[in-house]
């Protein structure tokens, strides 16, 4: 990567080709976007789900969301996501024998706890749960729920608490709920939380590329202008 005062030169110079209201937008939401929480869905196939998984993503500002497809190719359905996968940042893992082991051992390398989201006799409440370190709610297929792989891999167990005769919640919603309670609760106890500013450069410039028309052809004469200066 270049260094850090050349891509804040490169932001400038994309934020000439946007409106000073969208611009201003961007400098005010990326102070709310966080990596210390992240989100994995294994093999999610019904594209309202995956969609509205993005959707409540972008609405509390976990700005990374790990794809697992080890049987099903994650689909969006732009009527629900509405745009928000533009502005965030999808890694997909589809490549591999296992996809699930190698998402969660590359998130255990950078640093976070797998957290398996289902019951489990060692599970935590949604309360209880510890945010001190990098997190990954790991969200399982709508049939099966999470692989043995997953299970095996998690460092943690997290549950809803519920009451009713039902024992289970849509996948949508569930990151719903998870994602408002953890949110809150990691800017109320976690330090840290918020990106560093090489990261909130790095994501504004992929946000304003996703709104200019030709943002490859404006980066080519962008660095034609870096190297004959």
């Amino acid at each position: 990567m270049a260094d850090v005062p050349s891509r804040q030169a490169y932001l400038d110079y994309l934020y000439r080709f946007i409106s000073d209201n969208k611009r201003n937008k961007f400098e005010q939401l990326i102070h709310h976007r966080t990596r210390h929480l992240t989100v994995v869905l294994e093999d999610i196939f019904q594209p309202h789900n995956a969609s509205a998984v993005l959707r409540t993503c972008d609405c509390f500002g976990v700005q990374d969301v790990h794809i697992i497809e080890n049987k099903n190719k994650y689909r969006i359905n732009p009527d629900v996501a509405l745009g928000s996968n533009k502005w965030l940042t999808i890694t997909r893992y589809n490549t591999a024998g296992n996809n699930t082991a190698l998402c969660l051992s590359s998130l255990k390398k950078a640093g976070y706890d797998i957290v398996a989201t289902c019951p489990h006799k060692n599970d935590y409440s949604l309360d209880d749960l510890p945010l001190e370190n990098k997190t990954a709610l790991v969200f399982g297929n709508e049939l099966k729920g999470l692989t043995d792989v997953a299970l095996k891999l998690a460092d943690k167990f997290v549950k809803i608490p519920m009451v009713g005769f039902t024992e289970s919640l849509n996948i949508s919603v569930s990151a719903a709920i998870f994602l408002h309670h953890l949110t809150n609760k990691m800017k109320k106890t976690v330090a840290g939380w918020q990106l560093t500013p090489e990261e909130e450069t790095e994501i504004k410039i992929a946000w304003v590329s996703n709104v200019v028309q030709h943002a490859d052809l404006l980066e080519k004469e962008y660095l034609k202008t870096r190297t004959s200066s």
